[in-house]
């Protein structure tokens, strides 16, 4: 079957691969959904009082490039990181998405 891959399973696809790449870089993955609640945003974060968060983007309409980018912006964001440590951080989840980018192709 060719063609382009369903923008929801392209998006659970990268999810995934976010989850694990933050699992592996020792920070806590939030969850993915999308589209956001609060209407007009692209990109929202939901804390829940247990310490996890919910990172919400929305897809339609919106490069995919950015669509990754406010999720791992998301991931970055809910760990507090800043300085080196966000930039190692993003360093290896542009990685795992591309990674995982290439196996679907």
């Amino acid at each position: 079957m060719g063609g382009v891959e369903p923008t929801s399973l392209r998006f659970a696809r990268i999810a995934r691969s976010l989850t694990q790449a933050a699992r592996r870089q020792g920070v806590r993955p939030p969850t993915f959904r999308s589209p956001p609640r609060r209407v007009g945003l692209t990109r929202t974060i939901q804390r829940r009082r247990d310490g996890g968060a919910t990172v919400a983007v929305v897809l339609r309409g919106r490069p995919w490039a950015a669509v990754v980018a406010d999720m791992i912006e998301g991931v970055v964001t809910h760990n507090g990181l800043t300085g080196a440590r966000a930039d190692r951080l993003r360093t290896a989840l542009w990685a795992a998405v591309a990674d995982a980018l290439d196996q679907a192709a």
